[in-house]
């Protein structure tokens, strides 16, 4: 029921920074729905394919369909709200990668994969959703930005699961204390200008 419930939390956070994403593109209402969509099922259903759990996750569940849509219409009717709260896209996004970086971590171990293919199985489901959305919305992916701590965020979240189930104390207190520091890693990053080193000197400046 936890996994479960993440797993809703993870769909609504992300559907919402895409309908956000949409609107910011004056797409229509489709568009806004597919970029939604997308955004919140994107990274989840590749790792399903990844391995092997197929028809993946969305398509043998009616609620993740109807739990987008509901979110879709209230996103959209809160809009000019939601807008006016500075961060916010960065708020949800950050939520979005906390919950589904574990979530793809469970799905891993469920799989009976190593911790590494684990964490980058969780980064996968975490980042790829959002890789899709902003290549529909014609932008450069926020993983592949310098200037943005977005799978390092992810990559840190999962490495720090993995240590915490060592220590002797209920796995749901490791799963959401690394759930909130991947968000906070996030949040942090982008409040901080904290970046990946710079490998191109002093010439990106210069572009």
């Amino acid at each position: 029921m936890l996994y479960f419930i993440i797993d809703i939390l993870g769909i609504i956070a992300f559907a919402i920074s895409g309908v956000l994403v949409a609107m910011d593109k004056r797409l229509d209402l489709f568009g806004i729905f597919i970029i939604a969509f997308v955004t919140s099922v994107g990274g989840g259903t590749l790792r399903d394919i990844l391995i092997g759990n197929t028809p993946v996750t969305w398509m043998q569940e009616e609620i993740y369909m109807i739990v987008i849509a509901v979110t879709v219409l209230f996103a959209i009717l809160f809009a000019k709200h939601l807008h006016h709260l500075r961060k916010t896209l960065l708020l949800f996004d950050s939520i979005g990668i906390g919950l589904f970086t574990l979530l793809g971590i469970e799905k891993g171990l469920t799989a009976d994969l190593s911790p590494i293919m684990c964490i980058a199985l969780g980064t996968i489901t975490a980042c790829f959703g959002g890789v899709i959305r902003d290549i529909l919305c014609n932008e450069i992916p926020v993983i592949f930005r310098r200037k943005e701590i977005y799978a390092t965020a992810c990559i840190l979240g999962g490495s720090s699961y993995f240590l915490l189930i060592l220590l002797p104390f209920d796995g749901a207190y490791a799963y959401i204390t690394s759930i909130l520091i991947v968000i906070v890693a996030r949040l942090l990053a982008v409040r901080f200008h904290l970046t990946l080193p710079n490998i191109y000197g002093t010439r990106e400046n210069e572009a």
